[in-house]
Parts: C-alpha cells; structure tokens; sequence
C-alpha cells in the first residue's frame, strides 16, 4: 500500500516497512523527509509503502464549512459529557475587586498572614459553582438514583449555594452569582 504525497502533510505519523515509524518533518512534489528513531531519512512516498502510524478519518463531500462541523462536534461532547455551557460562565470578577487582595490573618500573631490575589480568589469561587452545576445536572440526569434520593441530593446542593451567597459581591453581574431557588 502505497500512499500519495497528497494525503501526506508535516507532522503526520507514518510507519515504513523497513524504517518503522516516523514523523514527516518536510515535502517535496514526490519525496517526504521522515525522522525516524535510527536517523532522518527522504522517502518516496509512491514507491515505498508507506502507511499512517496513527488512527485517520477521510471524508468527502462535506456540504458544510469545517468551522461548523467543528464547533457542532465540539458542542456534542461538551453536551455528551455533562460539560458546562458557555452561557453559564461569569463574565468577571466586579470592577472595585479587580486587582484586590484577600488578606487571611490568624489571631495567633506568632504565625504568618496569607495574602490571596482576589483574581485567583475569584477563579477558585467560579470554579466551585460551575462544578455545583455539573454535579446538579448529572444527579437530575442519573437513571440509578431514585427520585427521592435526587430530592435528598439537590437539597444538599441547594444549602452548597446558599452557603455561597457570601460571595455573591465579587460578580460583576448579578445572575452569575449564588441563588438558593
């Protein structure tokens, strides 16, 4: 099996018969410069049997522009695995935070102070609704809990964002923080 330089392109994985399996580093019009483990090498694609090292897709006739067909997949996994929408992401931390510190000191003077960049702060916060998002949509999504058991865990969620509240003040915008509906 033989494959064209026009299925080739600079980076693929390929494996030769007697080479083993390279990475194509350059093309010309009939030749493929390959760095193989033992040295880099030129090889005639046509003539020397060469085959893809890795798993490939081929398709043809496409009737949409690959932008779409990306974003589409991406979309599908993102909704496959549970995954957080864009939508549902805060747009910032509030514009008096920014650039802020959050000053921890212990009553203990002996110890030392720990000092948090708000920003990072922030991220922390955002991070832990959007996984009391996740964990929500998978228990009301779960076929092995009961109705009642995804009662008894959502009510757990609920207080989780309740008990978040307090953080509510470093949103720039209002619906990106806790509720407790």
């Amino acid at each position: 099996m033989s494959l064209p330089i026009e299925s080739l392109h600079v980076g693929m994985k390929v494996r030769h018969p007697r080479y083993g399996v390279g990475i194509i580093k350059a093309l010309t019009e009939y030749t493929a410069d390959i760095s193989f483990d033992d040295a880099p090498r030129t090889v005639a694609p046509a003539s020397s049997d060469l085959s893809p090292a890795e798993p490939s897709a081929h398709m043809s006739e496409l009737q949409m522009p690959l932008n779409n067909l990306i974003r589409e997949i991406a979309h599908t996994v993102v909704e496959a695995l549970g995954l957080e929408k864009r939508d549902a992401v805060a747009e910032g931390i509030a514009r008096r935070w920014e650039r802020g510190t959050l000053m921890l000191k212990p009553a203990d003077t002996s110890l030392q102070a720990k000092e948090v960049p708000l920003d990072t702060f922030f991220h922390k916060i955002v991070m832990i609704r959007n996984n009391l998002r996740v964990l929500e949509q998978k228990v009301n999504a779960s076929e092995k809990l009961s109705e009642a058991d995804k009662v008894e865990l959502q009510q757990y969620i609920t207080r989780c964002y309740g008990s978040l509240t307090t953080f509510n003040v470093l949103f720039k915008n209002k619906e990106d923080g806790f509720a407790t509906e």
